[in-house]
């Protein structure tokens, strides 16, 4: 069975957190979950799994681990919440990292995709124009007693290569295809795809806003739980992707060695500046860093969506300006020297 979703992580967290807090057993709970009539055949046969190994005597974050369906965070969330006797809060706040962590993945999607769909409907227009309308304007030279030069007959020159080597060009696009599937199918790809798009400056800073996001959510669920700053910083590595901000949290976590104060071993390793480290530094005084981290994720996920909702807002007009230029670029370079032969007539 393949790895749950965030979707499904989410909703299954949500299913336990509410049966233990009716006071059912994780038992009888995923008894409860089999039996619903929607759950789909590998959805049961995870249940009938995880209830196998409790049955054995076994742990739930065991159960969970041996499954190999959930993820190391997930796993070691368990384990804090069944050594606690917080298993229930801990599930309802997995349930929130979850959900968060689809909107991420949604946002970077969008961010991604609708330039890449723009990018090709705009080059599929300009293909046709190469290659259907271009002749046709040639045709028409050719009966007027002439034939098209300078930039009309290098376009037509360029749409004839397409057309000669068309399986060339195919072959280009489906390899093209083949990458595209890699870096968003399979985690070695994904991992490629991110360091590619970290090159450039929105990337960067967006992939550093969602570290950010995913980092506090993580250590707020650690801190609420009733673990150490550095305890949790250890717990929350696992799910930064990000090489350069997992820099950034192994320096915090010297600087904690070291003796700083938890809210100054942040803002002095770079993962906290600005407001955010103001808010930190309130919230390690008042003994409510958990809700601050909390509250810095929410913010760290709104600037997230407001960072992509204002490129996308951008990248349209302009995908739209360069088409209307390269299709006006494309009709004035033959529309210019026919009319002039027209008139010379």
């Amino acid at each position: 069975m393949k790895t749950l979703t965030n979707t499904e992580l989410s909703y299954f967290c949500g299913q336990m957190s509410l049966i233990l807090r009716a006071g059912i057993s994780s038992i009888e709970g995923l008894y409860m979950m089999q039996d619903d009539t929607e759950a789909s055949a590998d959805e049961k046969k995870l249940y009938t799994d995880i209830k196998k190994h409790l049955d054995e005597g076994g742990y739930l974050y065991e159960a969970f681990e041996k499954t190999g369906v959930f993820p190391p965070y997930m796993v070691k969330m368990t384990r804090i919440g069944e050594e606690t006797g917080t298993l229930d809060n801990v599930m309802d706040a997995l349930r929130v990292h979850y959900n968060r962590e689809e909107e991420i993945r949604q946002s970077i999607r969008q961010a991604v995709t609708y330039p890449v769909v723009m990018a090709g409907m705009i080059l599929v227009v300009i293909l046709v124009l190469l290659l259907e309308v271009m002749p046709v304007f040639r045709q028409v030279f050719r009966q007027l007693g002439a034939e098209m030069t300078g930039f009309a007959g290098l376009l037509f020159n360029i749409g004839d290569a397409i057309r000669n080597y068309s399986i060339v060009f195919v072959a280009i696009l489906v390899i093209l295809l083949v990458l595209v599937v890699i870096c968003t199918r399979t985690e070695k790809g994904r991992k490629i795809g991110l360091a590619f798009l970290s090159k450039f400056k929105f990337f960067r800073r967006l992939r550093n806003d969602i570290s950010t996001s995913r980092f506090a959510d993580g250590l707020a669920l650690a801190l609420r739980s009733g673990f150490s700053p550095d305890f949790g910083i250890d717990m929350v590595t696992d799910i930064i992707e990000d090489k350069v901000f997992t820099a950034k949290v192994a320096d915090c976590k010297q600087r904690l060695i070291d003796g700083a104060p938890f809210d100054e071993a942040l803002k002095e390793a770079g993962i906290l500046s600005g407001v955010n480290a103001r808010m930190m530094t309130i919230g390690h005084r008042t003994g409510s860093s958990d809700v601050v981290m909390e509250q810095i994720s929410d913010l760290s996920q709104k600037k997230i969506d407001n960072s992509i909702s204002n490129a996308l807002g951008t990248i349209e007009p302009v995908l739209i300006v360069i088409l209307s230029l390269v299709i006006g670029a494309i009709l004035m370079s033959v529309m210019f020297p026919l009319l002039g032969i027209v008139s010379a007539i």
